[in-house]
């Protein structure tokens, strides 16, 4: 299998609900640093996985969509906790939806698997790994 890497950044304010996330129950901020993997078992007629370039444009716009924002206040979100393993999987629809609609180009859609990993710190990530399902 072959892959491409891409990585970008973004950061956000959110809370929890929970006693289980201690004080993030209040207002916080976070920085995550995104990492995206793209896999496929053969080359494109090109030679490559992905076009890097469009893969960071379009990494760059789906998380620019998150930026700065207090996701508690985000409608798409309510009723959420925004912890970094559900955002790893928005990211990861987002992506998948990229590839589906051309933005990565036609070629990319031979993608097999999408990887989305969210570092939260030095010390702690999480990830969500899945099959891009066929338009």
């Amino acid at each position: 299998m072959y892959s491409v890497s891409v990585r970008d950044h973004f950061m956000i304010a959110h809370s929890f609900t929970g006693a289980v996330f201690g004080p993030a129950q209040r207002l916080h901020g976070a920085t995550y640093v995104v990492d995206v993997e793209f896999r496929r078992p053969e080359l494109d007629s090109d030679g490559i996985v992905v076009d890097i370039g469009r893969a960071l444009e379009t990494v760059h716009a789906t998380l620019g969509a998150l930026n700065f924002r207090n996701l508690d206040e985000a409608p798409e979100f309510t009723g959420r906790n925004t912890t970094t393993e559900f955002l790893a999987r928005v990211i990861f629809d987002r992506m998948v939806e990229a590839i589906h609609d051309g933005r990565l180009g036609e070629e990319a859609k031979g993608i097999e698997t999408v990887r989305v990993t969210l570092n939260e710190s030095h010390v702690a990530w999480a990830a969500y790994e899945g099959r891009v399902a066929r338009a």
